[in-house]
């Protein structure tokens, strides 16, 4: 099968596994952190710079390193196209995997390995295309700017985020920017392929709560014990639901999922509705309102001492347009006797759902895929995607991935035994050199 595939296909799979092998676990913690995230920046230096690419290193503190570089295209008319990827990966447990997490091994045409689904192997694919371009003399319709990123991970303070308020030239011109989450293959029906494309994502703010009450000896239960009030809030808030809003990113997916089904989403049964769909329906249903989660509770720490004080931490992710009614709802939930302490909101992103780009994306697919349909829909959670957007860069998640009825790439995530079929990432390189080469 290897033997029979284009030298863009070949590249993009063995890219991939290159990167795989470049330990660059991010944990948030600088202290942590090796220098995995400055190799791989600099090994696709060298792929890109053998090929003729001027490139840009930057490398705010040792070991974080990022990549830009740029192909010049035909129009300056037209806004550059950011195509981004994050060289970092989230921490793991090594006992928990069932092959080693760095080696990249390919087994019945599976690659396993850190970063397979997020995100290198798409990662891998953008390389790919990038010097397949410079060795044919591909001139793009616009200019390409492609950056290879540390960080992403834990919020792109040293990548990303640092580009955008530290070497904003690097993107100059740029109106568009095409990176994660999206672009998996989702079966619908017999025949119907999905192939969601994030037009907007959900903003994040983190609070607290805290409640106060009187301490004393565990002996002798007391009212307005913190704990039992910081309980009641947590519960207050676990079972409230937000109502759902339709943005034009939910109202373009549930139109045409709709459509192809048969069916009209209703609010009021939009979350079973939504579940008869599988995990891309759970992915939805969370793009659909605001969310609140409890994640981290502190409070006393012996068993025998009533503490004064007790904390939760929320993780809530709010639609856009929502921030308002949150701050209003919030704190009626828990009450007077517990206060909420809000953290620092980002803002949520829009970009059109009815876009030049998503109708390019849908010609791309269906060149590779004739069943495959492009609809827009909000991601739930946030890429660097946030970032760009601080220069008016309008972000798109579409990393194409042609996986296998069931396939569960959504929940390949961060997740153990991360996995992808070598073919999806094939299919990735042709789409993805389509997009580019139209965009």
């Amino acid at each position: 099968m290897a033997a029979e595939r284009t030298v863009l296909e070949a590249e993009a799979i063995d890219f991939a596994r290159a990167l795989i092998r470049f330990d660059s676990v991010n944990t948030g913690d600088n202290a942590t952190i090796g220098d995995g995230e400055t190799r791989a920046a600099r090994w696709v230096q060298q792929r890109l710079e053998e090929v003729g690419y001027a490139t840009d290193f930057v490398e705010p503190i040792p070991g974080r390193g990022s990549l830009v570089a740029r192909l010049t295209g035909r129009s300056q008319d037209v806004g550059a196209l950011v195509v981004h990827a994050h060289l970092d990966v989230v921490p793991v447990d090594d006992g928990t995997w069932k092959r080693p997490p760095f080696a990249a091994q390919v087994e019945d045409g599976i690659l396993y390995g850190r970063g397979a689904v997020d995100m290198k192997g798409f990662a891998g694919g953008v390389l790919a295309v990038a010097r397949a371009f410079r060795r044919n003399g591909v001139v793009p319709g616009r200019d390409l700017v492609f950056v290879f990123v540390a960080d992403e991970e834990a919020g792109g303070r040293w990548g990303a985020r640092w580009i955008v308020e530290n070497r904003p030239d690097l993107l100059a011109g740029a109106t568009e920017a095409l990176g994660e989450v999206g672009g998996f293959s989702v079966s619908l029906g017999p025949r119907r392929r999905l192939y969601p494309v994030a037009t907007a994502e959900k903003g994040s703010l983190g609070a607290t709560l805290v409640a106060h009450g009187p301490a004393g000896h565990g002996s002798r239960p007391l009212p307005g014990n913190a704990v039992v009030r910081l309980a009641a809030a947590i519960e207050a808030v676990a079972g409230h639901r937000f109502p759902v809003v339709r943005t034009p990113a939910l109202v373009r997916f549930l139109d045409v999922v709709g459509r192809e089904l048969g069916i009209e989403f209703r609010d009021g049964t939009l979350d079973s509705q939504l579940a008869s769909l599988g995990g891309i329906g759970s992915f939805i249903g969370a793009s659909a309102r605001t969310t609140v989660s409890p994640t981290v509770l502190r409070a006393g720490d012996k068993t025998n001492v009533i503490p004064a004080t007790a904390q939760a931490g929320l993780d809530i992710r709010v639609v856009p347009g929502g921030v308002a009614l949150l701050r209003e709802v919030l704190p009626s939930l828990v009450g007077d006797d517990v206060e909420v302490r809000w953290g620092i909101l980002v803002e949520p992103i829009e970009a059109p759902a009815d876009s030049a780009l998503v109708d390019v994306l849908q010609r791309a697919v269906s060149a590779e895929d004739a069943d495959g349909l492009v609809v827009p829909f909000l991601l739930p959670a946030s890429t660097d995607n946030k970032a760009f957007a601080r220069l008016g860069i309008h972000g798109y998640g579409f990393t194409p991935l042609r996986v296998p009825d069931g396939f569960d790439t959504f929940g390949g995530f961060h997740a153990v035994d991360e996995r992808i079929p070598i073919d999806a990432l094939a299919f990735g390189a042709r789409v993805t050199e389509r997009v580019l080469r139209e965009a």
